[in-house]
C-alpha cells in the first residue's frame, strides 16, 4: 500500500474513531495531530490512537517515546504504520 493511501485511510479512521467535527478535506499529510495548530488532539485521544493502531494494524505500542516521535503528523504516523504493521503490504 502506498503512503498516500495509508494517510487517507488513517485520516478517515481518526476522524471517525475520535468523533472529530473536522472536514477531512481540510486535513493534510502534514497536519499536526496534537496542539492548536493541528487536529487538536489531547492525551486521551493519544490513547484512542494506540487502540486504533492495535485493532486495525496489529501494532503494539510498547515504548511511550514511539508515541511522541511517530504521532506528530499524519505523515509520520503513516510512516510508522508502513514500517511496523504486518497488515499493510
Amino acid at each position: 500500500m502506498e503512503k498516500s493511501a495509508v494517510i487517507d485511510v488513517l485520516k478517515t479512521q481518526i476522524i471517525q474513531q475520535l468523533n472529530l467535527d473536522i472536514d477531512p478535506k481540510t486535513v493534510t499529510a502534514d497536519s499536526y495531530l496534537f496542539g492548536d495548530a493541528g487536529l487538536g488532539l489531547d492525551s486521551i485521544d493519544a490513547l484512542e490512537l494506540v487502540v486504533l493502531l492495535d485493532k486495525n494494524y496489529d501494532i503494539k505500542i510498547g515504548n511511550p517515546e514511539d508515541v511522541k516521535e511517530h504521532f506528530k503528523s499524519l505523515s509520520t504516523l503513516a510512516d510508522y504504520v508502513l514500517e511496523k504493521s504486518p497488515v499493510v503490504a
